[in-house]
């Protein structure tokens, strides 16, 4: 049972400069790729989050070595001795992210036995989308319960099109057509930022991939490929979140190491609520300032470049409190609405139909006892907390810990009364002394 709370108390005009953590969305699978290789390589900016210690626990289940220097946020792999495919179900039920070394493995072994993904309750996510196109490439699947075994004498090139444009498929596929010899297409692929860098990736390894558009991923597969050294891209989600927090508060922040280019989607829409937004030379460096009256607006999810499902959530923490109504549809997830019920314990007018939520602002929201059912939601509680009267305890901590990396001591520099707090032997909550104690048990979940 989680021990572990969020306190949050109201913090007007959240106001400074931070550096944004690498996306924990791009280090996961890019960890993952370097399965396809033999070899030591280095990642660096990678974020201390619970579910990349999951990735390692699994990498090292596999026979790889793995080094992490946290402070310097740098990460050593060696997987001269990876000899395993198969994966136990304590690490695969913890985080959807795992099943990504489905592609590395069958391009390596051609044999992949893995249990299936766990992680946010938000949604079936089935992975349909990787199995009929590995089925296409003559990989054998076989459901056994909860197991899925998978194996292939040779993989074969085919041309993939994808029904929807799946990041995760996107991905698995592209690191298995890499060792597949002959020219693979993904047709209607997934291109936000996170897959791009695994391209980048890729293509540091000595993998031989070219994008045309509209969003069609041609693959030319190599023999082997090689250990790399890379840094990690900037993680947009945090930086949106980061930014929904200074602007629920009416302050100013500034974001040096974010490129605006790769948010532009999500920017555009904090700029129709009256909010000012400047994006440096290339797109390089944000700076946002609040507006003090910020209007209603309306948005649907959809990939990249559209509104990001990863920061809907957040989003509408701001609408509580816009002027107006507002209309926010979600398309990617069939339960990324959970957040609502909590919002409204403080105060919040929001119904729900279907996949809509329809926001009619407030003027003002109340502390109240929340638990965050997913990631985001849990981002999204900790912003309407920051702007509510009175204090706000958040449980489900393990999903804040899973998703970034002490984001919390970031908004604290800001000017956030925000802490962690856990429960003594006792059942006594105090703040938190021991931050390791509180990872683990972020990753026991």
């Amino acid at each position: 049972m989680e021990n572990t709370r969020l306190i949050v108390k109201q913090s007007l005009s959240l106001s400074g400069t931070v550096d944004v953590s690498g996306a924990k969305n791009a280090v996961l699978v890019i960890m993952a790729s370097l399965l396809l290789t033999r070899g030591k390589s280095v990642l660096k900016n990678v974020p201390a989050s619970a579910d990349v210690s999951h990735m390692i626990k699994l990498l090292e289940q596999l026979g790889a070595q793995v080094g992490f220097e946290k402070d310097a946020k740098i990460m050593h792999v060696d997987t001269s001795f990876v000899d395993k495919y198969k994966v136990s179900p304590e690490i695969m039920n913890k985080m959807r992210a795992s099943v990504l070394v489905m592609g590395p493995l069958l391009a390596h072994f051609g044999q992949v036995d893995l249990a299936l993904p766990g992680g946010c309750i938000i949604g079936a996510r089935p992975i349909d989308y990787h199995l009929k196109n590995f089925e296409r490439m003559g990989v054998d699947v076989e459901i056994k319960g909860s197991f899925l075994c998978a194996s292939v004498k040779k993989l074969t090139p085919q041309r993939l099109v994808l029904e929807y444009p799946s990041v995760g498929a996107t991905e698995n596929l592209l690191m298995a057509a890499t060792c597949t010899i002959g020219t693979t297409h993904i047709v209607n692929a997934a291109l936000e930022p996170e897959v791009l860098d695994l391209v980048d990736v890729l293509k540091k390894m000595g993998a031989r991939i070219t994008i045309h558009p509209p969003a069609t991923i041609e693959i030319e597969g190599v023999c082997s490929l090689h250990p790399i050294e890379h840094e990690i891209v900037f993680d947009r989600l945090e930086a949106g979140t980061l930014i929904l927090a200074t602007a629920i508060t009416g302050g100013q922040l500034t974001l040096p190491n974010a490129n605006g280019y790769l948010m532009e989607t999500f920017l555009s829409k904090l700029d129709e609520m009256g909010h000012s937004v400047s994006i440096g030379k290339d797109g390089n460096g944000i700076v946002f300032r609040a507006t003090k009256s910020p209007r209603a607006v309306s948005f649907k999810t959809s990939p990249y470049p559209g509104f990001p499902t990863d920061l809907q959530a957040q989003t509408m923490a701001n609408l509580c409190l816009c002027q107006g109504k507002s209309l926010v549809q979600e398309t990617v997830f069939e339960n990324r609405l959970l957040h609502v019920r909590e919002l409204e314990k403080m105060g919040a007018q929001v119904s729900v139909e279907c996949n809509m939520a329809r926001v009619s602002g407030v003027e003002e929201l109340y502390g109240a006892e929340v638990i965050a059912t997913d990631i985001r939601a849990s981002a999204a509680l900790v912003i309407a907390g920051l702007a509510a009267k009175g204090t706000t305890i958040i449980k489900g901590v393990h999903h804040w810990k899973r998703g970034y990396e002490k984001l919390e001591d970031k908004l604290t520099k800001l000017g956030a009364n925000i802490w962690l707090e856990e429960a003594g032997e006792k059942g006594v909550f105090e703040p938190v002394v021991n931050y390791e104690k509180i990872s683990q048990e972020a990753e026991s979940f």
